[in-house]
């Protein structure tokens, strides 16, 4: 645990996710409806239920089209479909966490993260801090990578507003004369850019927040399960403790 908190901290600085941090109930420990049976796995439907439904009413309207065709660059596609792949990924992991969660609960150890963690520290002079090391890397391991490509969401955006903002100094430097007539198509070239830039960069920023707010939920529900295990392991060595003997 020790070992990931630098690591969970720096991808937490990123600016998608320190907007998320400050979500409402974003940094909350799992809710009663994620404490149910995969509770999470059934949040993260309906989340992503609300994002294909709106996906569906940008598409009614042609936003995805003028999305498309505005971009030669392809770096849009590109952002939305790393959002997909990591949404389903994270729905997966959801999944997972889901049955872990359960396993803990309902005390079935055979198996399970959380049950490995039990039966180690429960062995006569086992290191506790080692078998904990172990529940957080299978916990949270997992969840660097996803991090990592939300950042990279980003870092795309902000390669297309380079690229946007390039365009456009391209072809201010190649006017010699400004002539009214040619104003028409001036203005195409020069907002080709420009909305080069304004597009990649917010599809960048939106796939960032949503998917670091999927992220957010699993490390806060990862969380729980880790401290869950531990406060159970620790209960369990208090019960033995408390029948041995006192006697010599």
């Amino acid at each position: 645990m020790t070992t990931q908190a630098p690591q969970a901290h720096a991808a937490h600085r990123m600016f998608g996710a320190l907007l998320v941090r400050h979500l409402p109930g974003s940094r909350h420990a799992p809710l009663s409806i994620e404490r149910a049976d995969q509770g999470l796995f059934l949040l993260w439907l309906a989340f992503m239920g609300l994002l294909v439904f709106a996906s569906l009413l940008l598409w009614q309207a042609g936003a995805w089209h003028r999305l498309i065709e505005a971009d030669p660059t392809r770096l849009t596609i590109v952002i939305v479909l790393m959002f997909i792949g990591c949404s389903g990924w994270a729905g997966r992991r959801a999944w997972v966490l889901g049955r872990q969660r359960t396993a803990l609960d309902q005390a079935q150890h055979v198996g399970s993260w959380s049950g490995e963690f039990l039966q180690g520290t429960a062995q006569p002079g086992a290191d506790r801090a080692s078998w904990l090391l172990v529940l957080g890397e299978r916990a949270h391991g997992a969840h660097e990578m996803a991090w990592w490509l939300n950042g990279i969401q980003l870092k795309l955006g902000l390669l297309g507003k380079v690229i946007g903002f390039s365009i456009l100094a391209l072809n201010l430097g190649q006017l010699e004369s400004f002539d009214p007539s040619q104003s028409a198509q001036l203005l195409k070239s020069l907002t080709g850019g420009l909305g080069i830039a304004l597009l990649t960069t917010v599809t960048g920023l939106t796939g960032n927040i949503l998917l670091g707010l999927q992220l957010m939920r699993l490390d806060r529900f990862a969380d729980a399960l880790v401290a869950d295990a531990l406060a159970l392991s620790l209960t369990s060595a208090g019960a033995s403790d408390g029948h041995r003997p006192t006697g010599p």
